[in-house]
């Protein structure tokens, strides 16, 4: 049995003014593929917000384990070096930072990760070749101009390049065409293959999840989890929606 990389105990959290997660508990253990979906505003995306350490959200009760610790309090920067790694839902643009400044300088920031110079250019150029990245991408400002589709091209490359232990992917597939699609799923089984890393996966959309081995699949409704299962429970959202989970949480409210 996987031992519990991620564990997340009675977590209730949300904005200055608005609660959003509710009594919320999951657990991921190390190498295992979960998967996070339910209808928009749910608050998937808070809870991988939540889990990195934003600061735009407060937990006002419960706690976050990770790899064994306590990082409920944690900063995000501590938080990632510890081995979590968020995708955005919509990265931001980062003018006047060269894309391979910014990924030279994260790695440098992991002793795990250094490497001389020869060695780094080979690593990028290799990763950037997997997801048919051209090089010119290297020399631009991060994100700056960059399509929806470069932009989670982006993400797979950092994921690849750090080797987290966890990956928090935040709708990964939204907005993306079905090659741009195909290359980030490829990205994501190089993660599974390469690192065996544990991944998170949070969407609404079924179809990134079909080249995936999923171990547990949570649905989340207003907040809160309302049910959880095998793999098997994706063909029947895929099948009927989130009908049927909204209707007990009405019922149970």
């Amino acid at each position: 049995m996987s031992s519990q990389l991620l564990s997340i105990s009675g977590l209730s959290a949300g904005t200055e003014d608005k609660p959003i997660l509710h009594d919320i508990d999951l657990e991921v253990g190390t190498g295992q593929t979960h998967v996070l979906m339910g209808p928009n505003g749910a608050g998937k995306s808070t809870l991988g917000h939540v889990i990195m350490g934003d600061p735009s959200y407060r937990v006002s009760s419960g706690s976050i384990a990770f790899d064994g610790k306590d990082v409920t309090s944690l900063s995000p920067d501590k938080r990632s070096l510890a081995g979590i790694f968020l995708s955005y839902q919509a990265p931001v643009e980062v003018p006047g930072v060269p894309l391979y400044s910014f990924l030279r300088t994260i790695c440098q920031m992991r002793p795990e990760l250094k490497m001389t110079a020869r060695r780094f250019r080979e690593r990028v150029a290799q990763i950037s070749e997997q997801l048919d990245m051209d090089d010119a991408f290297l020399t631009r400002e991060l994100n700056v101009g960059f399509s929806g589709g470069e932009k989670k091209k982006v993400e797979m490359l950092q994921l690849l390049l750090l080797r987290p232990k966890l990956a928090i992917l935040d709708e990964t597939d939204s907005g993306l065409d079905v090659d741009a699609l195909s290359i980030v799923s490829r990205g994501i089984e190089a993660y599974r293959s390469e690192c065996g890393g544990a991944l998170l996966m949070i969407t609404h959309n079924t179809r990134i999840l079909e080249r995936l081995d999923v171990d547990r699949t949570h649905v989340m409704v207003k907040g809160r989890l309302v049910a959880e299962g095998p793999a098997s429970l994706i063909d029947e959202i895929d099948s009927d929606g989130f009908a049927r989970f909204e209707s007990e949480q009405i019922a149970e409210a």
